[in-house]
């Protein structure tokens, strides 16, 4: 620990200032560097306990005479940020009492979030659901007053109705009067006389209730809509929170969805992609005949215009894309598989004439041989 400052020095003052100098000259730094004042400087507190030391012996004519003759001075009774009850006490003995602090206000309830859960059909349509949950609401016997009689609150006897407390005492100074939060209301200023027995005395409690919550059409995954008023009560008569519901829609076993447009597989008969025809695809309103048009191929895509979800701000609503998957029979009858292999030959295909590709790859080694 490195050696201490001259005191002097601390106080920003020549060997031979007058009393009434150094204490002119503490009373400016310390308003300077009071903690309070400097909330945050980490500093602050070590230079105001500096201060305060210096003080302490140059404020007293015989240790500082003992200062002033030896360099150092023996330890006195007490240290002054004790002694007076803290930093903001030794500032109250020279500035007087600072000014009470306003009393605190009820605080507004918490808000809630809720996850909701919807089905893409509920999302076309829009819903209005009921959230059972569970929340601090307002207590219904004593109508939210904590009083059993609902005579509600009373000016606090401890501090008459201010929420703060004075205590004055007898210091070297003078007489020190400190301000504090009352304890008996917690510096509400208030009291509750006859606490209500189901909620004691808070005029809330806890229970279950039913919230109607409006889904509109077209929501999107993971937005949350706000239920002004929905969250747990305030304490004694403060606003309410509010309930947030997070909306997630669930998968669904046969569309994917992408912004307002929704994607399906559907199986074709090969006979109706070659010769084009009609099937039936589901959309979420039903199912509804396609146009499948001649010669379509796996993996090609049909639109239907309208058949998608709704824009939320707008209304307008997406497509329904429909990729084909062309269904091959896996079981022929004599007659079908006749008829097959007959457009095979018609169609050059020459399914068994035709050498297979391994046969093919065998007789170009041979030729390399």
């Amino acid at each position: 620990m490195g050696a201490k400052r001259d005191y002097y020095d601390v106080l920003e003052l020549g060997r031979n200032a007058t009393p009434e100098e150094i204490k002119r000259a503490f009373r400016r730094l310390a308003r300077r560097h009071h903690p309070d004042v400097n909330p945050e400087d980490p500093e602050s507190e070590a230079r105001f306990k500096e201060l305060a030391e210096a003080y302490e012996v140059l404020g007293d004519p015989e240790r500082r005479a003992q200062y002033d003759f030896y360099g150092q001075v023996s330890p006195g009774p007490t240290y002054p940020g004790d002694l007076f009850g803290g930093f903001g006490s030794l500032i109250d003995a020279f500035f007087g009492p600072r000014r009470a602090t306003a009393r605190p206000r009820p605080r507004r309830g918490a808000d809630l979030r809720y996850d909701l859960e919807v089905t893409l059909e509920e999302v076309l349509t829009g819903t209005r659901e009921v959230i059972k949950a569970e929340r601090v609401q307002v207590c219904e016997d004593c109508e939210a007053t904590g009083s059993r009689t609902r005579s509600g609150e009373r000016s606090c006897p401890g501090c008459g109705g201010t929420g703060q407390s004075q205590i004055t005492r007898a210091t070297p100074f003078g007489r020190l009067s400190t301000v504090t939060t009352c304890r008996t209301c917690q510096g509400r200023g208030t009291v509750v006389e006859d606490p209500c027995e189901s909620c004691g005395g808070t005029g809330r409690r806890v229970g279950e209730a039913e919230i109607p919550v409006g889904i509109p059409p077209g929501i999107e995954d993971g937005v949350s809509i706000r239920v002004e008023g929905a969250g747990e009560a305030g304490e004694r008569g403060a606003p309410a929170g509010d309930l947030y519901v997070v909306v997630q829609v669930k998968p669904h076993e046969i569309f994917e969805r992408r912004n307002r447009d929704l994607c399906c597989e559907v199986p074709v008969p090969f006979t109706v992609a070659a010769l084009g025809g009609t099937v039936m695809t589901p959309t979420l309103e039903g199912p509804e005949e396609l146009s499948i048009p001649a010669g379509t191929q796996t993996g090609a895509v049909l639109t239907l215009l309208g058949r998608g979800l709704p824009d939320a701000r707008t209304g307008v609503r997406g497509s329904q894309h429909v990729r084909v998957r062309i269904a091959t029979p896996t079981k022929l009858t004599p007659r079908q598989r006749e008829l097959l292999e007959e457009y095979a030959r018609e169609g050059g295909d020459r399914v068994e004439e035709e050498k297979g590709w391994f046969a093919r790859f065998r007789e170009a080694l041979r030729g390399d041989e």
